[in-house]
């Protein structure tokens, strides 16, 4: 799968990425909500891993309008990663968004058998 960080701590997004790679992914860094955009709108992606907290805007905000989108290529499985729990990290305002939530420090065999189910 191609995969798009999204994750304002670098050194973090940077090992996630390094992670994927020897999964045979191939994953994009981003570190902002404006950069994560717009690689979404250069480059096609499979997956995104998306930061609730990001310095520009909200994660949520990112994954609405990902969801919004029509473009070819804008990645449809959008998973949430989070210093808290799922029920803590967003509330009302991530509910629908997310196919799933991870959260730190990431499980990264829960995140492999997240991103080996068929596309949705």
């Amino acid at each position: 799968m191609n995969v798009l960080i999204v994750d304002d701590n670098e050194a973090a997004a940077d090992l996630l990425q390094e992670l994927l790679t020897l999964q045979d992914h191939t994953a994009r860094c981003t570190y902002t909500a404006q950069q994560a955009m717009d690689a979404a709108a250069a480059e096609h992606f499979d997956a995104a891993l998306i930061d609730l907290t990001l310095p520009d805007f909200p994660g949520t905000e990112v994954a609405r309008r990902l969801r919004a989108s029509t473009a070819e290529g804008t990645p449809r499985l959008l998973v949430a990663i989070s210093g808290f729990s799922a029920q803590d990290a967003a509330g009302e305002s991530a509910k629908g968004l997310f196919d799933h939530h991870l959260q730190k420090p990431i499980d990264i065999d829960q995140l492999d058998r997240i991103l080996a189910q068929p596309s949705r």
